[in-house]
């Protein structure tokens, strides 16, 4: 059996009394482009920089890539990382860059670094400060694939930029792991952007996974459900309520269903994934609200 690329067993990260991310258990695939989503200050930053060994964990424990974040040269290797403000140095041309990220990192290849600046139309003898934010996203993706990390994480690398650089940007991306077949971790909070590129989601909210798995398996087993006013109790057996919502006569459900749902006095519809993502970041938030607030 292939190895995951995350193994994470109850990791936990406390700063004082806050939690930032609580009792994570994930198993990711290899091979998988995986969409991290949630809302802001959900946990999302804080579980890549665990990967990469920017964070240690206060509990539990994390894997990546059969070996523990940062822990010397050869694992280091192994992960490129984009942080969410692509970082650059504004003063250094896209060359020196370049030189930068080949004096650095044993297993550079040139041709890959050189081959998208030629791409994107970018000129070498350029400065970082004077590029838009859709290059500067662009340049710091180059430094990060051409390392030729066998796993990519990217924190929200497309949040500030407008829809024509972030489709460049993800196309750029797409076609690198195409070819390559390396692994990606995606963080963001655009589930439209998802839903083009990723084959494997992580909904995480308040600091917890809501739900991880393959996307298409997510969205087979989820569904839209309506018929006569009822409580979730009365749903059929093997069926979750994930949200719902009432009038004086009718129910309308988000439901997880481990088998098909037969029943006709109820209306079955399919979802979309940024109504699977939505439906559980709404039950996190109802779960939270103070009980004169909960739903009647």
């Amino acid at each position: 059996m292939t190895s995951p690329v995350l193994q994470a067993e109850g990791l936990t990260k406390r700063y004082g009394r806050r939690t930032a991310l609580s009792d994570c258990t994930l198993a990711i695939p290899p091979g998988r482009v995986v969409g991290l989503v949630g809302p802001n200050g959900a946990g999302k930053t804080t579980l890549l920089n665990l990967a990469v060994g920017m964070l240690t964990p206060s509990a539990g424990t994390i894997e990546v890539l059969g070996g523990h974040p940062a822990s010397g040269p050869a694992q280091l290797r192994k992960i490129g990382y984009v942080a969410q403000d692509t970082p650059t140095y504004a003063g250094l041309s896209i060359a020196d860059h370049l030189r930068f990220g080949a004096h650095t990192n044993p297993g550079w290849d040139q041709r890959v670094a050189d081959d998208r600046i030629a791409q994107l139309g970018l000129d070498p003898a350029q400065k970082a400060g004077k590029l838009s934010g859709g290059q500067r996203a662009q340049l710091a993706l180059t430094l990060a694939l051409a390392k030729r990390p066998e796993l990519l994480v990217l924190d929200e690398p497309v949040a500030s930029l407008d829809p024509l650089a972030r489709r460049e940007f993800l196309q750029g991306l797409m076609a690198y792991t195409a070819e390559h077949q390396t692994s990606v971790i995606l963080s963001s909070h655009l589930v439209s952007d998802l839903e083009r590129v990723c084959d494997y989601l992580i909904v995480l909210v308040a600091s917890r996974v809501r739900v991880a798995g393959d996307a298409d398996e997510l969205l087979a087993s989820h569904h839209r459900i309506t018929g006569a006013r009822r409580d979730a109790a009365d749903l059929p057996a093997g069926v979750e309520a994930i949200e719902h919502s009432f009038t004086e006569r009718q129910s309308t459900f988000i439901v997880r269903a481990a088998a098909p749902i037969d029943d006709p006095s109820l209306t079955v519809e399919k979802l979309t994934l940024e109504d699977l993502v939505l439906a559980y970041m709404s039950q996190a938030a109802t779960s939270h609200r103070p009980a004169l607030e909960t739903t009647r």
